[in-house]
């Protein structure tokens, strides 16, 4: 299954497919900035799934902020 990076705060609802098992991704932002993500793994039991989260946020961060 093809991966991919759904990007939220001011570029929400975009989407970006990723290349299978690539630990970083950078996604550009205007003209010369670029905001990088990280790949961690999120598991529930035996169900787990790749995530990418934002440079500047710790994994906690994402879950307490996602409501």
């Amino acid at each position: 299954m093809q991966p991919y990076l759904h990007i939220g705060g001011n570029e929400d609802g975009l989407s970006h497919p990723v290349p299978n098992d690539v630990e970083t991704v950078e996604w550009r932002v205007g003209v010369t900035g670029k905001e990088t993500y990280h790949r961690e793994t999120l598991s529930v039991w035996d169900v787990s799934t790749v995530v990418y989260i934002h440079d500047s946020l710790t994994p906690r961060e994402v879950l307490v902020n996602h409501r």
